[in-house]
């Protein structure tokens, strides 16, 4: 089975302080998922964010396939990085590490997302035809999201990017 990772950076013209606490909050997930996803919160955001936080979350990852998904916020530092983990879900292996860090004129965000897909061969077929897509999606409708709530960081280039490793 193969390890896929997806960069993204983003820029944006806010203070690092005001990017963690929407970055940090579990509640912003879903006004940064794309409506169609279903992304609906169960439970575990009724706090700040901790290690060892378990956050249960429903989502349509295809059309009329509604599945469970539970992370665990596994590290902290406040103002600089977070790192959630699948605990069960549709991924076989999903690792998600969020870094913050200042930048002439506001603040990078930083993703790197090890992930593997179940499902063996079918897995490996579906990972160009379907989940590379979709994430590519979901990621460039955060971006959007992000840029309609903070703005555009003047001269940042964003990227995005989705590599077997």
């Amino acid at each position: 089975m193969k390890l896929y990772q997806l960069r993204a950076k983003q820029g944006f013209p806010t203070s690092k302080k005001e990017a963690w606490n929407f970055l940090s909050d579990p509640k912003n997930l879903k006004v940064i998922t794309p409506e169609h996803m279903g992304f609906h919160i169960l439970s575990g955001t009724d706090r700040p964010m901790f290690e060892g936080q378990i956050i249960q979350y429903l989502v349509k990852p295809f059309p009329g396939y509604t599945t469970k998904w539970v992370t665990e916020i596994t590290h902290v530092k406040k103002e600089e990085y977070f790192v959630d983990e699948q605990r069960f879900g549709p991924y076989a292996l999903w690792h998600h590490k969020h870094f913050i860090k200042e930048v002439e004129g506001g603040i990078e965000m930083e993703d790197v997302i090890d992930y593997k897909i179940p499902f063996g061969l079918f897995g490996q077929i579906a990972q160009p035809l379907i989940v590379k897509k979709q994430l590519k999606q979901i990621f460039e409708f955060r971006e959007a999201k992000l840029n309609e709530l903070f703005g555009v960081l003047k001269g940042y280039k964003n990227n995005l990017e989705i590599i077997a490793i």
